[in-house]
């Protein structure tokens, strides 16, 4: 019996599709989804029998699970590879939703995979890996917020390409599935980008839409400096940082992002573009660091979300960034570890500058270790890598 196909487009209410693909999924049956760059196959992975259909639309690869597992978000990934490097932690919380494949350590004896049927957890693991994806096609995220857990996906080729549209899918799989929801092409129409995560780091396994210099920054640990205006406190401490950061990690200051650190700062009162106080670019000078051309920025929630660690100048700036910003508790400090405030050397003479990036460079020093389970090269203590 040919599958139902569901004109997403044509829809009078999303929700009504979204409780009947649940409900087959529920009953064991397998849906045909859209994604952002593919069509795929969806079962509940705690339904052996469905899990085996879905075996046979997977295209194996060698060391790699036959069949992928597809959560709600990046959080969730967590409870299935409990010991996700840091890397691979920072560029899924960036990347998720979205098209990206990653392929994680399954050597925790806590993950969820253990909870699975033997057959299920047969086809989603393969050489101490598992393969997750949070795809962005909203269908799909609605799907699995209303399903009890995940979906193992498998994602068939035509041809030795995606399917992209819904013909592709039924020409390929069509006996197999009970429903398919069409959504027309798929926006990117290219595979999704399968990464490796790896204790030192992220490699492309498999080339996609997203490319590796996109992901290299991605994985990259974030540092947000945060003051005022963002034109003297918080642009000297992102000078400071570059500078101590790149005697750690062996390189020029300028390099550092190759090495897999970015850092930024902004304002929780600041404008866009205006110039580092003529003290602070002094005081850089001094040091070999360079505010000439600095632009100042305000403190977004796309900056905030973005960043591994946010260490604010004082408790007030601390207090009015969480109190915007609640969601990034964890991630966020006052700069000085005794938690005593930095003072604003704005309108001082070039001497107050001096005074204060001092201060701002003790700070640094003792923070830095505090980083060194994120990327071990900074750790003072630590040996410089060339």
């Amino acid at each position: 019996m040919p599958p139902t196909v569901i004109d997403l487009r044509r829809a009078d209410d999303a929700r009504d599709v979204v409780h009947r693909a649940v409900q087959m999924l529920a009953e064991g049956r397998c849906v045909g989804f859209p994604t952002e760059t593919d069509y795929v196959v969806a079962a509940n992975v705690r339904d052996v029998a469905a899990v085996e259909r879905l075996t046979t639309l997977a295209e194996p690869r060698p060391d790699e699970p036959l069949l992928s597992l597809a959560l709600k978000g990046a959080d969730e990934a967590l409870d299935w590879a409990p010991r996700l490097p840091p890397a691979g932690r920072r560029l899924t919380r960036r990347c998720w939703p979205g098209p990206v494949a990653a392929l994680v350590p399954d050597d925790a004896p806590d993950g969820l995979r253990h909870r699975l049927p033997g057959p299920a957890r047969e086809r989603i693991v393969a050489a101490g890996k598992l393969r997750i994806r949070v795809p962005g096609h909203p269908l799909l995220v609605q799907s699995l917020r209303m399903h009890a857990g995940p979906f193992a996906l498998a994602e068939p080729l035509v041809d030795g390409q995606p399917a992209v549209t819904v013909a592709d899918l039924l020409a390929r799989a069509g006996d197999s599935l009970a429903l398919v929801i069409d959504d027309g092409r798929a926006r990117y129409a290219q595979p999704a980008t399968t990464i490796a995560v790896e204790p030192t780091g992220v490699r492309v396994v498999h080339p996609g839409i997203v490319s590796a210099d996109t992901l290299q920054r991605l994985s990259s640990l974030m540092v947000l400096f945060v003051c005022t205006g963002n034109t003297c406190r918080s642009p000297m401490a992102e000078t400071l940082f570059r500078h101590l950061a790149a005697e750690r990690l062996g390189c020029a200051p300028d390099e550092i992002e190759q090495r897999g650190v970015v850092v930024t700062s902004a304002g929780l009162a600041a404008w866009s573009g205006a110039k580092a106080s003529a003290g602070a670019v002094e005081a850089m000078a001094e040091i070999g660091g360079d505010l000439t051309a600095h632009e100042s920025q305000p403190v977004t929630e796309t900056l905030v979300r973005q960043a591994d660690v946010i260490w604010t100048m004082t408790a007030s700036h601390w207090a009015a960034l969480l109190a915007q910003f609640p969601e990034a508790g964890g991630r966020v400090a006052m700069l000085a570890p005794d938690r005593q405030d930095v003072s604003d050397p704005i309108g001082g003479p070039v001497a107050t500058y001096r005074a204060c990036a001092g201060q701002i460079r003790g700070h640094l020093l003792a923070r830095l270790a505090t980083l060194a389970t994120e990327l071990p090269g900074l750790d003072p203590g630590g040996a410089t890598r060339g």
